[in-house]
Parts: structure tokens; sequence; C-alpha cells
């Protein structure tokens, strides 16, 4: 028996690369941690960004099991969404703890320490990264971004006044 559940759809098709989020619920244990970047590397086949969202759903999945009532007991869900060319976001959401997220050490704790840089490596690695209270719980998010090619406009067509005129007076076009 896995630690998953199914993985849900939600959200409407707007773009080229479907923006739905998907999402599964987890069981709170650390063995649900690979079956965690399994999924996320699924979603995100041909992504850019694949290799680093999954690197940083895997820590934030560490974290919700080890610092969250996610992981007495409860769950945590994973979700991945493609908002649009160029972004990807991944986000979890666990049963919340007494702490806020932070990327860097704890304040007086042991710079040699073992642990601690998780969500420093999720900060440095991704554009952006944030946390919203959700209820209930928390939902800790990275954002990756990468280059994508713009499309430029094509040209105006100028309006007929000011279209050169054939050189015998007539309408702009084919010369009779």
């Amino acid at each position: 028996m896995t630690g998953a559940y199914p993985v849900l759809p939600l959200g409407a098709v707007r773009s080229a690369h479907p923006p739905a989020v998907f999402a599964r619920t987890f069981r709170g244990k650390p063995a649900s941690v690979p079956e965690a970047r399994r999924f996320v590397a699924g979603i995100l086949a041909g992504c850019p960004a694949r290799e680093t969202l999954v690197a940083c759903v895997s820590e934030l999945c560490a974290n919700a099991i080890a610092h969250t009532a996610s992981g007495n007991g409860g769950v945590f869900t994973v979700e991945v969404e493609r908002p649009r060319d160029g972004v990807a976001r991944v986000a979890v959401t666990d049963a919340g703890g007494p702490s806020v997220p932070a990327a860097g050490p704890v304040p007086g704790s042991d710079p040699m320490a073992e642990g601690g840089r998780g969500l420093a490596l999720v900060a440095a690695s991704t554009a952006r990264w944030g946390y919203t209270d959700a209820c209930p719980g928390r939902t800790v998010w990275a954002e990756a971004t990468w280059p994508v090619p713009v499309r430029l406009p094509a040209a105006p067509v100028p309006p007929a006044s000011v279209r050169p005129r054939r050189p015998d007076g007539g309408p702009p076009g084919p010369a009779a």
C-alpha cells in the first residue's frame, strides 16, 4: 500500500501549457517523500525546471513531516502548477506548526548543525518562494522560471491614406 491518495486535477485549461493544478495528498511519514518527488517529476516531465522543483518539493515535504503536525499521523498535500509559459510552481500544504518557515539557520543555533539550510537552498534555487496560512495549516510554495521565446507582433498595415501611390497616380497595388 502506498502513502498517496489519488491525483486530483483542479482548475481550467487556459494556455499552451494547461495551468491546471494537480494535487495529491500523502501520509505524513518519511516514505512519502520519494513518492511526492515521483509525483512532481511526472507532472513536470519536459519542464526545464523539473529537477529544481523536485528537489524543492523534497525539502518542503521533509519539513512538513519534521516540523508540523503532519508528521504526527497527519497528511500533507502537494500541488503542482504551470500557470503560464516559463513558470512552474510547487506547493506543500501541511497541518501547521508553531513556527513560520524561514530561509537560513535559526538565530542562536549551531552554524555547524547538520540541518537548518533546506529553505535557504529552496530560496537560492528558485525565482521566489513563500508561505501562506491555509485552513487548517500552512502552505509553503516555490516557483521556478526560465526564459521563453517572445513572439513579435505582426507589422501593422498602414492605412490606405499613407500607402505609397503608383507612379501613374492610381491607388496602391500592382501596376497595370
